[in-house]
């Protein structure tokens, strides 16, 4: 079942994360993989780096522009592979409850501000996934349970402002 969900994340993506040039900008949004344990900073569990490494060959044939997460190690991991496949570091954008209620939407501006064909993941949590999805695209989404680690979501940004969304599971 495994091999089947990993082989759709591959047919998916490769529909909406084009190898060649495209004028929009694609924004891949995940939460961090699975967790060591529940402290205020844990690292990923061996399955959660299994997890951060299949999201690295699943984005392979892109060209990843840009990787984004939270401060804390776990979206720091999720997103390395992916980032070091691609020849790029992970930036950190932090969240705390200061900006909490703006994250959202100051992290979406600035993603719409990419320049055209841009590529961005961005790693964050079950609690500020679904809000960040919202605010790219301005169509809802899902609440994120604190037990669900295998949703991704596609944003793709038109050149003319519209969004595309595609979500699945890996």
């Amino acid at each position: 079942m495994t091999l089947l969900r990993l082989l759709m994340l591959v047919a998916c993506l490769a529909t909406a994360l084009p190898a060649h040039a495209h004028d929009g900008i694609v924004v891949v949004v995940v939460r961090h993989a699975e967790k060591a344990d529940d402290s205020r900073d844990p690292p990923l569990a061996q399955a959660g780096q299994a997890r951060a490494d299949a999201l690295a060959a699943t984005l392979a044939g892109t060209k990843l522009d840009l990787a984004v997460s939270t401060q804390f190690r776990r979206t720091r991991q999720t997103a390395a592979p992916a980032a070091a496949a691609a020849g790029i570091e992970v930036g950190e954008r932090p969240i705390d409850a200061a900006n909490a209620a703006t994250y959202a939407g100051e992290l979406a501006r600035e993603l719409r501000a990419l320049p055209p064909g841009s590529t961005a993941l961005v790693v964050g949590h079950s609690n500020t996934v679904p809000g960040i999805v919202e605010a790219l695209s301005g169509q809802p989404a899902a609440p994120m349970p604190e037990t669900e680690y295998d949703r991704y979501t596609v944003v793709v940004l038109d050149a003319d402002g519209t969004a595309r969304v595609i979500t699945s599971r890996y």
